[in-house]
């Protein structure tokens, strides 16, 4: 597919101990990793996608380090597809805190979806999932994200493939405590957006950057302990 810009609304709610609920606008990509090199004329002055800013060997190309993620988890992606919904690097600094990889096999069926995730500290971790015939799906939670929450519990997602439009929502669930909703929506940008886009796009993964900081430093003011960051095995190999 051709490198779409889409304009996002990420919304996190968090109900207890402390009530704290807020959504900001974004602008996101539409993507096939073996197509990087296919984005609008406009944009490419200013927007660029690498491998080393997502999974695997940051030698191989982003689309080869997917296809061998799944085949290291038994799905074999050869002869398939595949579209990510992610942020782009603009002006040298890239933070994606969520990427999420739509894989289908040679026919055309939904093989799995990868949840790549990345936290403030430089680490990530991908998570590889395959959906029930509603688009939801479930996975234990094995990664220090959010410095207020430790790695108990588990993710109910809903991932339901884009077109013009996506929407993914991600809930931690965690015994004793109300769910956290994290949800990703948005449309497929169109020749109309192009001022909108052009305002959001250079400083997307900036801001994304300031606001993760600045709602944790909020939280902290208002009582919320920090969780003791455990040692994470990198999923590459060495």
């Amino acid at each position: 597919m051709t490198p779409t810009p889409v304009l996002t609304t990420v919304r996190h709610t968090r109900t207890a101990p402390i009530r704290h609920d807020f959504s900001y606008p974004g602008c996101s990509w539409l993507i096939d990793p073996a197509r990087v090199d296919s984005l609008p004329l406009w944009t490419r002055p200013f927007v660029s996608f690498r491998a080393k800013d997502h999974l695997g060997d940051p030698e191989q190309d982003w689309h080869t380090n997917v296809v061998s993620f799944a085949r290291e988890r038994g799905v074999d992606l050869t002869h398939g597809r595949m579209v990510a919904l992610t942020g782009a690097r603009t002006l040298g600094h890239v933070f994606n805190p969520l990427t999420v990889y739509w894989c289908w096999d040679a026919e055309e069926s939904l093989a799995c979806v990868i949840a790549e995730v990345h936290n403030t500290y430089g680490e990530r971790h991908a998570y590889l999932v395959r959906p029930d015939d509603r688009a939801r799906a479930e996975v234990d939670k094995a990664f220090y994200v959010s410095p207020f929450n430790d790695t108990s519990g588990y993710y109910s997602m809903s991932l339901p493939p884009p077109d013009d439009t996506v929407d993914v929502r991600i809930t931690l669930h965690r015994d004793g405590a109300p769910p956290f909703v994290t949800r990703w929506q948005g449309r497929r940008a169109t020749r109309r957006d192009v001022g909108r886009i052009l305002l959001r796009l250079p400083l997307a993964p900036h801001l994304v950057s300031l606001r993760i900081r600045r709602h944790g430093i909020v939280l902290w003011l208002r009582g919320l302990t920090i969780q003791p960051r455990p040692p994470h095995l990198p999923q590459e190999p060495a």
